[in-house]
């Protein structure tokens, strides 16, 4: 049997090697890179702050980070040529607000990406950017166009710096369930999607899990989303060992989940970093947030399920090789995400791993990871395999499937 708890002496050296972590990244990466980090205006916010100018048929336009119902009713109150019009001429606007039709949505992210796709083009031959700088914007155009073909459904899309980017696979408007997947560092408009170890990439995960849930029960209604609609830290500097860039991604993933159409049940996958994003979300989540499921966490920001705030079942894993394992859990000074949500003590339901190898592997095809998630997506909760090959995190539940 394995277990997840450390002994005191380890969790000593632990605490030690993250005081000695905490003085290296601030002597090379600097606290200065938290605390001055400056806001640059994104087409987005150009796009927003004209619609908010905006009229329809002498209407004025409501305010875009108004509550999702009453933009939703606004659409609503729209024919279909009106919204159509919104979204040609506000693109990123449309495409990016929550409360707006799904499928509008998905209309007008494919215009912005076009525009997007235009503009990189031009940058490929602009020879005041450096040989890397047009590699870059040729990247960059063909990930856009990619993201184009018949078939794709971004939900959201940002092209500024690095960007951000969500895509959808099933029908939205129509899922009885609906899984979200939350990745970790170094998420972006060119990492989004992958050929080459698909499966640790945002796009590979959520397409496996909605293949996964579709092959558990193939009459189930579900939708997946690959949300990589925040600022991920990159690589594992200050930006990764703080909050800082969880607190703005929980803010999004709060207004995601409150945007999305129905009333159906929404489980969170969250991987890694990501898990730090869920962690500081998880008290002002809405209640159709039903399971919160965690992989290769560092930590939640909570010493403990219950701390998290939050009525939805917790959900952890970790496999046996995953070098996570040799990140301290603890916060000292803002740095540090707190204790390990597959310990005993941290109260999460943990599931098996087998099969997943180091700490990109939990959505691989054949691992007992990806068909836990698969059976927590669906809410056949009864099904899912435990850590220690025990009945642990399946405790409370009766029959196969959960409402």
């Amino acid at each position: 049997m394995t277990s997840f708890d450390s002994s005191p002496q380890l969790n000593v050296w632990r605490a030690l090697l993250a005081l000695a972590v905490v003085f290296v990244m601030l002597a090379t990466t600097g606290w200065t890179a938290v605390r001055n980090h400056k806001h640059a205006a994104s087409p987005l916010e150009a796009t927003l702050s004209a619609w908010e100018r905006g009229h329809i048929n002498g209407r004025p336009l409501p305010d875009p980070d108004g509550p999702a119902g009453r933009l939703a009713h606004f659409f609503a109150s729209l024919d279909a040529q009106d919204r159509a019009r919104l979204a040609a001429r506000y693109p990123l606007a449309v495409g990016n607000m929550n409360g707006a039709p799904v499928e509008l949505r998905y209309r007008a992210n494919n215009i912005a990406l076009g525009k997007a796709r235009k503009i990189e083009q031009r940058r490929m031959h602009d020879k005041r950017l450096s040989p890397l700088g047009q590699q870059e914007a040729e990247r960059r155009m063909k990930r856009f166009g990619v993201m184009m073909r018949p078939g794709r459904q971004v939900l959201s899309f940002d092209p500024m710096g690095s960007g951000r980017i969500a895509e959808v696979f099933g029908d939205l408007d129509k899922a009885s369930r609906v899984s979200v997947v939350v990745p970790g560092v170094d998420t972006n408009l060119l990492t989004f999607e992958r050929t080459f170890r698909k499966y640790s990439a945002p796009v590979g995960m959520a397409k496996a899990l909605y293949g996964a849930e579709r092959a558990a029960s193939p009459r189930a209604r579900t939708a997946v989303i690959a949300w990589a609609d925040y600022t991920a830290p990159v690589g594992l500097g200050v930006d990764a060992a703080t909050s800082m860039r969880a607190e703005d991604g929980a803010v999004r993933l709060d207004s995601l989940v409150r945007g999305l159409p129905g009333h159906s049940p929404v489980a969170l996958y969250c991987h890694s970093y990501g898990s730090v994003v869920c962690g500081v979300a998880a008290r002002d989540l809405p209640s159709r947030v039903s399971d919160i499921a965690v992989a290769g966490s560092p930590g939640m920001r909570a010493d403990s399920a219950s701390q998290l705030g939050t009525g939805a079942r917790v959900w952890a894993t970790r496999d046996g090789d995953d070098w996570i394992a040799d990140v301290p859990n603890m916060e000292v000074g803002g740095l540090g995400h707190g204790a390990d949500p597959v310990s005993r003590d941290f109260g999460a339901r943990v599931l098996s791993a087998r099969g997943a190898v180091g700490h990109t592997g939990y959505f691989e095809p054949g691992t007992e990871s990806l068909r836990n998630f698969a059976d927590i997506g669906i809410g056949s909760y009864r099904s899912v395999r435990c850590a220690d090959g025990d009945d642990a995190c399946r405790e409370g539940f009766s029959g196969t499937t959960a409402a």
